[in-house]
């Protein structure tokens, strides 16, 4: 089941700008790992951790570099998590996380999918709750 979504549109040249400014940004956001890369795949990687953010519906207990994007054999990206994060996500019921990214023309983008397990039980974050079924419909 669906418990989240979130889409993080970012702007490489800006953001490499910002990095030039304030280099401890770096260090701030992304793992050991994670900072050897380059500009551009910094940017995308900061859209995912803004696009998980947007699917957890908050950032309360997350923390930036407890969360790495890593590449499977294939290229595929996947969330690497640890710490007060991957508790957070464990608490929330969530189950899986999907995870896309792209950069061109200046702009990385990444689109996440949050999902648990049918029947998991979640917080009072509303994530996981069950549908409105008063028949309203938006």
């Amino acid at each position: 089941m669906i418990v989240g979504i979130g889409v993080d549109l970012v702007d490489i040249p800006r953001f490499e700008r910002t990095i030039e400014r304030t280099p401890r940004l770096v260090e701030r956001l992304f793992s050991d790992a994670e900072r050897v890369l380059k500009p551009h795949s910094l940017a995308a990687r900061y859209a995912a951790k803004e696009a998980l953010i947007k699917a957890l519906g908050g950032s309360d207990g997350v923390h930036w570099t407890e969360i790495e994007i890593a590449s499977e054999a294939s290229g595929r990206p996947v969330f690497s998590l640890c710490g007060s994060t991957a508790a957070v996500i464990a608490e929330r019921g969530i189950t899986a996380l999907h995870l896309s990214l792209s950069h061109d023309a200046g702009l990385a983008t990444a689109y996440v999918i949050a999902e648990s397990a049918p029947g998991v039980a979640s917080d009072d974050t509303g994530i996981g709750d069950a549908p409105d079924t008063t028949g309203d419909r938006a």
